[in-house]
């Protein structure tokens, strides 16, 4: 007999259920990060095109914390609580948009980040009420919500597993 897999969402446990149907979504694509890394051998491989595995570990962190920070929690970089920049004490990029290349981190590393950030995040959300959750914050250049932040930060993991995936 052939074991059926179960294909459901389980909500995080939250104040809001729709903030928690979101953070299971953020948490699959977690599991399938963590799968691809875990499949990686050198980290610090850097293929004819694109990104190490390392620097796209770092990268996937540092963009859900800069999210979280600047614009869930409407935080100036320079505010930004010292423990972040501890966790993220490289820029983002160049102004070309190439990410900063992460070296000589152990895999433990880049996970201990992973599980860092995404403590926090889940810390500010699951106790989000549905208004704060839907409310717009109007930043320099964006308006945007917490509900879209959960949206993007899910896609934008979900691209960066199938660039790991790719290194395996």
């Amino acid at each position: 007999m052939t074991a059926i897999e179960s294909l459901t969402l389980t909500p995080v446990p939250a104040q809001t259920p729709e903030v928690g149907i979101w953070l299971s979504v953020l948490r699959e694509a977690r599991t399938e990060t963590l799968k691809a890394a875990a499949r990686i051998i050198h980290l610090d491989a850097q293929p004819e095109r694109g990104n190490s595995a390392g620097t796209l570990l770092y990268h996937i962190a540092q963009v859900e914390a800069y999210w979280l920070y600047g614009e869930v929690l409407e935080q100036q970089d320079a505010d930004f609580p010292a423990e972040v920049r501890n966790w993220f004490p490289f820029d983002m990029g160049d102004e070309n948009g190439k990410l900063t290349m992460i070296r000589d981190e152990p895999l433990q590393r880049y996970l201990a980040r992973l599980v860092w950030v995404r403590g926090r995040l889940e810390e500010v959300f699951g106790t989000m009420s549905l208004d704060e959750f839907r409310r717009v914050r109007h930043l320099e250049g964006e308006d945007v919500t917490p509900e879209w932040v959960l949206m993007h930060l899910a896609l934008h993991e979900a691209h960066h597993e199938g660039q790991l995936a790719l290194l395996t």
